[in-house]
């Protein structure tokens, strides 16, 4: 009897969360701020980039969101991941930048900024990436999009690239 109880528990929990989620992915709600933001709601934009030209160059890749859905929230920092011969590498927040919770109305607009120094080709020092990794803080889902903006300079090792994530800024007025 306790088995069928536990498994009638475990079922109806399952369905609740399923029907909280919406899509499969993970959110979270407070009633009155909507949801984290997710991918499927969102339009993501990677660029026009600011190219670091040469080694030794910095450069910014600005990442831009329009909420395409019901209002979302976004609060704490993205999470970026570079990708490239089989490394991968989270990269830091910068020094001094400070989250802050954007609420995003349907077309409403934010973004981020992605820095990062540019290395030398085929140094052992540098990262040969070729894909950006991101996810939205308090959603479990990412995206990839394509790295064409050369390889990435490590500090003491290429798993340790010098690039890093702004804060997220509010678009428009």
């Amino acid at each position: 009897m306790r088995t069928i109880s536990l498994a009638v528990t475990a079922v109806a929990s399952a369905l609740l969360l399923t029907a909280c989620g919406g899509s499969g992915s993970s959110s979270s709600s407070d009633g009155k701020n909507g949801s984290a933001c997710s991918f499927d709601g969102v339009a993501v934009q990677v660029g026009p980039a600011s190219t670091a030209p040469s080694a030794g160059d910095t450069g910014e890749v600005p990442v831009s969101l329009t909420n395409q859905s019901k209002p979302c929230t976004l609060d704490g920092f993205a999470g970026a991941t570079l990708e490239g011969g089989g490394t991968k590498v989270a990269l830091s927040t910068q020094k001094g930048a400070k989250a802050q919770k954007l609420k995003l109305a349907k077309g409403d607009a934010a973004s981020f900024t992605v820095t990062y120094v540019r290395g030398k080709a085929g140094d052992k020092l540098s990262l040969a990436a070729t894909k950006l990794v991101i996810t939205l803080p308090g959603s479990s889902d990412s995206a990839s999009y394509k790295w064409s903006y050369g390889p990435v300079q490590g500090k003491g090792s290429a798993s340790d690239s010098e690039a890093s994530v702004s804060a997220f800024t509010q678009a428009g007025d």
